[in-house]
């Protein structure tokens, strides 16, 4: 009877922790990233009343007899089962599909989170705002070039940073000049170009027919003339394709000079010679324009997106488009292994392996979603069906302890009687 006590007793205690994760589970069903945990029970030690023995010439052999001492816990489980997503329309809000998890840092030592809802603190670093801990991953260099191979740190991203003027270098000529124009007629056609500080200049060109599929031109540079002895040259093929293009003065490049005495040489790209992927020739209306350059003034960083990949994309106020950082993921061999921290956050352990540092899309076959976030993965109907498994559970342990008490309150009574 003795046995029975202490092994409904350990029923109870098991069944309580069992209800302990059951309420945790249905307690944080509405928690960003939160993974539900199981309870699972194994049997305790058995002690043997008598041993097995071997069969003995007419007598069979007999098997142990062994009696239970109640129940322990087995295991507590994480289940990293993927979680529902919810969209949020915030652009740094960002859930993980597969297997990963995120990033985070202290300062001294790194944690991990499924649950991705970041934001930017005063100082520019994304954290997650339950902890503060900041996001892990790679920063991009002045042109935007990532580096997957190089050490992950805190992704700090400074809303109205600097991106530094380009010059203009090229402009490109893109229409028809009119092979029937007579001769001295004239087509003019301009864009802003930027000097090396990013002043804005306005060039205009203009075109001269001078005979035969051949024209000449000239440029002024806010409305000055660009000193030149002889103009430059633009020849078509009967075909109308281009057959060749040639600067004032016969230079490498159109040499420029702002009204401050800041010079810089710009190229025009006139198209391919032989085609008619640039200027042409044809009999048609001139309609030739500067349809592009590649210059532009400073600008202050605006906005922000996040993609597939977890490049973090700056737009820029004049224009530039730039990748800043790309934010860096995490798998386990075990991820059950992990230990929880508190505030959706987990850091290794001796069985869940150490964390192999990828990034999605490339190095690990997990993605991101931006603008959505992962949902608890904790199924409420088998929350409250497990419930009342555990309820019946506890009442029938709670049943032999009583049972048990009452036949040794019988044994108690025959005693005295």
């Amino acid at each position: 009877m003795m046995r029975a006590l202490f092994a409904g007793v350990s029923g109870l205690r098991n069944h309580q922790t069992r209800m302990d994760v059951i309420g945790n589970n249905i307690a944080n069903v509405n928690t960003v990233g939160f993974k539900g945990q199981r309870v699972t029970f194994k049997e305790a030690f058995f002690q043997m009343l008598a041993g097995a023995s071997r069969s003995q010439q007419d007598l069979g052999g007999l098997n142990p007899m062994q009696i239970g001492t109640g129940v322990n816990l087995g295991s507590i489980d994480t289940l990293f089962t993927q979680g529902s997503l919810e969209t949020t329309g915030q652009p740094l809000d960002l859930a993980i599909q597969g297997s990963a998890l995120f990033v985070l840092g202290d300062g001294s030592r790194q944690y991990y989170t499924r649950a991705g809802d970041f934001q930017l603190d005063a100082d520019g670093r994304m954290v997650s705002p339950s902890s503060g801990y900041v996001v892990q991953g790679i920063l991009a260099d002045s042109a935007g070039n990532l580096s997957t191979t190089a050490a992950i740190g805190d992704i700090r991203i400074q809303l109205g940073q600097r991106s530094a003027a380009q010059q203009t270098s090229t402009v490109t000529l893109l229409g028809n000049l009119d092979d029937g124009a007579a001769v001295g007629d004239t087509h003019s056609m301009g864009i802003t170009v930027y000097d090396p500080a990013g002043g804005s200049h306005q060039l205009r060109m203009l075109f001269t027919k001078t005979g035969a599929g051949a024209w000449s031109w000239t440029a002024t540079l806010d409305g000055t003339a660009v000193p030149a002895t002889t103009p430059g040259t633009v020849t078509f093929n009967p075909d109308g394709t281009l057959a060749s293009f040639t600067y004032p003065d016969g230079g490498a490049a159109l040499s420029l000079t702002t009204a401050g005495g800041t010079t810089f040489d710009v190229a025009v790209d006139a198209g391919t010679v032989g085609g008619i992927d640039g200027l042409a020739g044809f009999a048609n209306a001139s309609n030739a324009v500067v349809s592009a350059q590649d210059g532009y003034q400073a600008g202050d960083l605006v906005n922000i997106s996040v993609d597939a990949r977890g490049v973090i994309t700056g737009y820029f106020s004049n224009g530039v488009t730039r990748s800043l950082a790309q934010i860096a993921l995490a798998t386990f061999s075990n991820p059950g292994g992990l230990v929880r921290n508190g505030a959706n956050n987990y850091s290794e352990s001796s069985n869940s392996g150490a964390a192999v540092i990828g990034f999605a899309g490339g190095t690990t076959s997990s993605t991101l979603t931006p603008g959505t976030l992962e949902a608890s993965n904790v199924d409420i109907s088998q929350e409250f069906t497990d419930m009342i498994i555990a309820q019946r559970g506890y009442q029938a342990n709670a049943r032999v302890i009583s049972t048990a008490d009452e036949m040794l309150n019988e044994l108690v009574n025959l005693r005295r009687g």
